[in-house]
């Protein structure tokens, strides 16, 4: 009996040292785990990291660099863009389409300019029309028809955009005017084609205003990049006035000096003002914007250029359309009525800044439309009537 207890008493303290020796084992094996599985969301972290490098390598585009060679296939972007009637006819369809947003929109923002600012006086228009009828009693000897008196009252009224002489603190809010009519018809744009029919009018004064002030940071760099053309025109009407153009030799200087200040702030322009449309999703900073229009537009710049240049003979053939024959029949109807003409009632300034407003709008579903198609997004089968 008594060998028996000492052989368990022995055997006892061999258990536990082999217990221990075993736990010991475990909490190694346990660390050992836990440092492959430490090393192991290390390297994932790495490879996310390099994975969002190489992501943001890609999307930069870096086409040319100082002190190395540019070669063509490497700046060449090829996009598929559609023609620039179809692309201007796009925007119109977009309109006419859903015109139930976008016709109370108009009429809003119409409402909002008269009230804050003003509609254009019958008195500058009477003003405009009688220094016509000047001009073609001394220079035409009444030989300029209705038509073509219609059409120098347009020239003398278009700079108006059928507003009043604006002060300071209204140039402002008609510049806040503009910014939210913008943000408006691209937030509600951006959901039209994203197919969210049961989207209203209302929803995009609630949710599109968010991004203002980003929108008018961007507006503040566009200025920026357009003071080369401003010191040009200052330039330019100083060099008139001291007749420093008279000389052939200075006048190539200004005007090799007017092309390098023009070329270098279209080239700054075109990619920040695809920024304004960059910046009006939410959460984006302003620079971060900027950045995504320059690699967006690079490469790109010159048939964005063309664009401009057509949407220009768009807006004058809409006033031209739409305004001359609202001046000769308010002209027509005023001379057959008396009491029209006694009431002062601006109805050329009214029809002025409605076509105003349009376009407006029309440019921003226009250049929003552009957008999508340098993203590669098909929008013709959305924008079928």
């Amino acid at each position: 009996m008594k060998k028996s207890k000492t052989k368990s008493v022995v055997s006892e303290p061999a258990s536990d040292e082999k217990n221990l020796v075993s736990k010991q084992a475990q909490r190694q094996a346990e660390r050992q785990q836990k440092k492959l599985q430490k090393q192991e969301q290390k390297q994932k972290r790495q490879l996310a990291r390099e994975k969002k490098q190489l992501i943001k390598k890609q999307d930069e585009v870096r086409l040319h660099r100082s002190f190395k060679r540019s070669y063509h296939e490497d700046y060449q972007r090829k996009t598929e863009l559609p023609s620039l009637t179809s692309q201007a006819s796009a925007a119109f369809k977009m309109f006419f389409k859903f015109w139930k947003i976008f016709l109370p929109l108009l009429l809003i923002f119409v409402g909002l300019y008269i009230f804050l600012i003003g509609a254009m006086s019958e008195n500058t228009l009477a003003d405009v029309k009688a220094n016509v009828e000047q001009t073609n009693k001394d220079v035409a000897d009444g030989k300029i028809g209705t038509v073509g008196k219609a059409g120098l009252t347009l020239l003398g009224i278009i700079s108006t955009g059928g507003l009043t002489t604006m002060n300071d603190a209204q140039v402002v809010i008609a510049v806040l005017l503009f910014a939210i009519i913008w943000l408006v018809t691209i937030y509600l744009a951006r959901h039209l084609l994203a197919g969210h029919q049961e989207i209203k009018m209302r929803d995009g004064f609630y949710s599109a205003l968010s991004p203002l002030v980003s929108t008018l940071v961007v507006g503040l760099i566009i200025f920026l990049e357009a003071v080369p053309i401003m010191l040009t025109i200052i330039v330019f009407q100083v060099a008139l006035t001291t007749e420093f153009l008279s000389t052939p030799f200075y006048a190539l200087l200004f005007f090799m000096f007017a092309a390098l200040m023009i070329t270098l702030s279209l080239y700054l322009l075109s990619s920040s003002f695809f920024a304004i449309i960059v910046v009006s999703a939410p959460g984006l900073y302003p620079l971060t914007a900027v950045r995504m229009a320059k690699n967006l537009i690079m490469g790109r710049r010159l048939r964005f250029l063309i664009r401009v240049f057509y949407l220009v003979i768009i807006v004058a053939l809409l006033y031209l359309l739409l305004l001359m024959p609202a001046i000769i029949l308010d002209g027509i109807l005023k001379a057959q009525f008396a009491w029209l003409a006694d009431s002062k009632i601006p109805f050329v300034a009214i029809i002025q800044l409605t076509i105003t407003v349009f376009i407006f709008i029309y440019l921003s579903i226009y250049f929003y439309l552009f957008y999508r198609a340098l993203l590669d997004y098909n929008d013709d089968a959305k924008l079928e009537l």
